[in-house]
């Protein structure tokens, strides 16, 4: 009993403070990770809204299901009969849709070509613009190279065209 009123065994059963404690950061992870944990409601609550919005969806399914078979149904008769009619209207309908969405396709396209040359003729270096750097300097090189060729090695044909047919 003494020991316990003893102020220095006291001091050793205290816990250290915060300032003499070192942290452990995966402990704080740890904690910070349980701290934002659902709980078993929290869960159950989640399980309840999801089995409550599939069979939502599950029944929605059905009846849109039904509904198209059902028109299918009463409507086939009609559709049959008028078939005729339908074909070429479709036909009709699908390549004028077609037809206008490939000439907005073309056109946003020079759009942007024509934006993009813009820009390069102008100096701003659009994306793209050092690959075509790179191309004309190839294409120059390439030219400047069959022409010293052609310079080396076209007098020297000729000089053997003349010896073939001295007359000429």
């Amino acid at each position: 009993m003494a020991e316990r009123n003893n102020p220095t065994h006291q001091q050793q059963q205290q816990r250290p403070s915060r300032a003499n404690r070192t942290v452990v950061p995966s402990s704080t992870f740890l904690q910070k990770i349980q701290s934002h944990a659902p709980n078993t409601t929290h869960f159950l609550g989640f399980l309840l809204l999801f089995f409550v919005s599939a069979a939502t969806l599950l029944i929605l399914t059905g009846l849109t299901l039904t509904a198209t078979v059902f028109g299918l149904v009463c409507f086939m008769p009609v559709i049959v009969v008028s078939s005729p009619v339908w074909f070429p209207i479709c036909t009709f309908l699908f390549l004028t849709a077609v037809g206008f969405l490939s000439a907005c396709g073309f056109g946003v396209a020079v759009a942007a070509g024509s934006t993009w040359m813009y820009r390069y003729f102008r100096g701003m270096h659009p994306p793209g613009s050092d690959r075509v750097d790179s191309a004309w300097t190839r294409i120059y090189d390439t030219a400047s190279h069959v022409k010293d060729y052609a310079m080396e090695y076209g007098g020297y044909l000729q000089s053997k065209v003349k010896d073939a047919a001295p007359g000429a």
